[in-house]
């Protein structure tokens, strides 16, 4: 067990502990009803986002350089998920650490990020190579005069 889980379990014993000395059985109802209705919010933000992302290709992105300025450390992958509102295109093996997920946009730009237990740890913008354009035709000395 993590030190973040054995500090929300002594987190929660202790409003446990704090709603039964302030209410007894009514506090405890109190603390309870308030833990259920913490727990519908966060569920539907979820599925929320989820129904959002079902509607849009796996791994697609509207800007790749929009999300990469968007993107902070330590973002949940939910968070991540509610930005771009699509999926991410799996990269990793199934299971592995970091999972590594890509979305790219219609220009061929993308960001590649890498989540370490859920929260992002490293990501990076790749742009595709700019072709080289024909050099532009140049003016001749008599169209220069006829325009003036």
């Amino acid at each position: 067990m993590s030190w973040k889980r054995i500090l929300t379990l002594a987190i929660a014993v202790a409003l446990g502990a704090g709603a039964w000395r302030a209410g007894g059985w009514a506090g405890l109802a109190l603390a309870a009803s308030a833990l259920v209705l913490w727990f519908l919010l966060y569920y539907t933000r979820l599925i929320q986002v989820m129904k959002r992302a079902a509607d849009r290709p796996i791994g697609y992105v509207g800007s790749a350089v929009m999300l990469n300025a968007k993107l902070k450390p330590r973002q949940a992958l939910l968070h991540v998920i509610a930005l771009t509102q699509a999926l991410g295109e799996r990269l990793s093996p199934e299971g592995a650490e970091p999972e590594v997920y890509r979305w790219t946009d219609p220009g061929g730009s993308h960001v590649t990020a890498e989540f370490q237990g859920g929260k992002l740890s490293q990501w990076r913008l790749e742009r595709p190579a700019a072709e080289p354009q024909p050099p532009a035709p140049e003016e001749s000395p008599a169209s220069a005069t006829r325009a003036s």
